[in-house]
């Protein structure tokens, strides 16, 4: 079993004030609830923008939830596929939804550097391995990235894949070297510093329990206290918070897994000889990357199931050990559990659900870029009536008919694993 209890990020992250829980009423111009990455950008974009009365609201701590557990990539795209956003919205559109997230990860680097935010930024690209032996999938991504949203990957041959991943497991891969790796819970942490040196409200262990809509904008309710706002941003990502039906009804909360093994030291030239985090061709895909302490950070699966970290390392190892079986007996020191929110429509949920309700959320597993993206077009919506936001209005509030849907998404990764399975075995041969 792991060594030790809670996550790796929690036990790494610089330390965080404490910041009180919301006591008694208070006004605002704007009330966000989530101290997520969606929250946090929104709010900042708000402050960036000269916005003043920004309060935020967290059910717990700041990055408690899939902001504080998840794989530290950060790069462009949304969690679905850019030929599908071709045919969803045209080549004009969709070369303008990606950028979105394109410029995001630079809006990332540029906040790291501007607001000395220490996350352990690792600046050498994301590779995406070809699980299989044919190399099609890779020519046509990336033909399609750079044809129809200028962005090149550049391409690596199999022997180019053996010298930077120790493994035989996989064939060609493409390389995208404007992406970065970092600490996720110590960026949001970074994050909340700034927006309370700033002059922005930040409460912790304040759950929203109640949204009122009022004659002049809303009112949420907390066990301690109220917040009067003439706007109201919802961004709880897969820890709903009950205060809008509809909302809620759109969003499946997921589990996905992560672990991170003991320091490696020079071992993790055995394994790796490049500090590219990696992911997969599958659709049920691995996804890793080297720490700066000599960790490996291994995550991947997803389920209806909110596992134990002992059943969470059971699972993982065994993954990892089909890449990398030269890792046998290597201690596991942490692994977790966490929620992500999903939409049917795999794309995030940012809109007006009615005057002044705003929400940010719905990220699909896919989240550090688009978070900073949505949090962009929410607080341009809300500070400057910019209409921005309405490029994603096509991806709405689309049932997600639970329970029923949590069978739908479970039946359906089990499918998608099953296909992975059965193309694997008639592959082999290649090897």
């Amino acid at each position: 079993m792991p060594r030790f209890q809670g996550d790796y990020y929690a036990a790494t992250a610089p330390a965080a004030p404490d910041r009180p829980a919301l006591q008694g009423p208070v006004d605002a111009s704007v009330c966000v609830v989530g101290g997520g990455f969606a929250g946090l950008n929104t709010a900042l974009g708000l402050v960036e923008r000269g916005m003043q009365g920004v309060v935020l609201v967290e059910a717990e701590h700041i990055g408690d939830g899939a902001t504080g557990r998840n794989g530290g990539f950060v790069f462009g795209g949304f969690s679905r596929g850019e030929d599908a956003l071709l045919a969803d919205l045209g080549p004009q559109r969709a070369r303008e939804v990606y950028r979105l997230t394109s410029a995001a990860v630079a809006r990332i680097r540029q906040r790291i550097d501007r607001y000395g935010i220490d996350c352990d930024p690792v600046d050498a690209g994301v590779i995406w391995a070809n699980w299989f032996g044919r190399p099609d999938v890779l020519h046509a991504r990336r033909e399609l990235l750079g044809d129809r949203y200028g962005v090149d990957w550049q391409w690596l041959d199999r022997r180019a894949m053996r010298e930077l991943i120790r493994s035989n497991r996989y064939a060609d891969g493409l390389f995208e070297p404007s992406a970065f790796h970092f600490h996720p819970l110590a960026y949001a942490r970074g994050l909340a510093r700034v927006l309370a040196a700033s002059g922005a409200r930040v409460y912790e262990q304040t759950p929203a329990t109640r949204l009122r809509r009022m004659s002049n904008g809303w009112e949420v309710a907390t066990p301690e206290g109220v917040v009067r706002a003439r706007d109201v941003v919802l961004s709880c990502g897969g820890y709903l918070a009950g205060l809008s039906r509809r909302v809620d009804a759109a969003v499946l909360p997921i589990a996905t897994y992560v672990m991170v093994t003991e320091p490696l030291g020079a071992r993790m030239d055995d394994v790796l000889r490049t500090r590219a985090a990696i992911y997969d061709t599958r659709f049920a895909f691995d996804y890793y990357r080297p720490l700066p302490d000599t960790r490996l950070l291994w995550g991947g699966r997803i389920s209806v199931l909110d596992r134990s970290p002992q059943e969470v390392e059971s699972l993982l190892v065994r993954d990892m050990l089909r890449v990398f079986p030269q890792l046998e007996g290597v201690t596991i020191d942490f692994a977790w559990s966490g929620l992500m929110s999903y939409a049917r429509h795999q794309m995030p949920h940012v809109l007006q659900v009615e005057p002044g309700l705003w929400v940010g959320q719905a990220f699909g597993g896919h989240g550090v870029a688009p978070t900073t993206a949505a949090g962009e077009l929410l607080a341009a919506a809300i500070a400057e009536d910019d209409p921005g936001w309405r490029m994603l209005e096509r991806y709405g509030l689309t049932p997600a008919f639970k329970p029923a849907g949590f069978v739908a998404a479970q039946l359906g990764y089990w499918w998608a694993q099953a296909k992975d399975d059965w193309r694997d075995r008639r592959e082999r041969g290649w090897r």
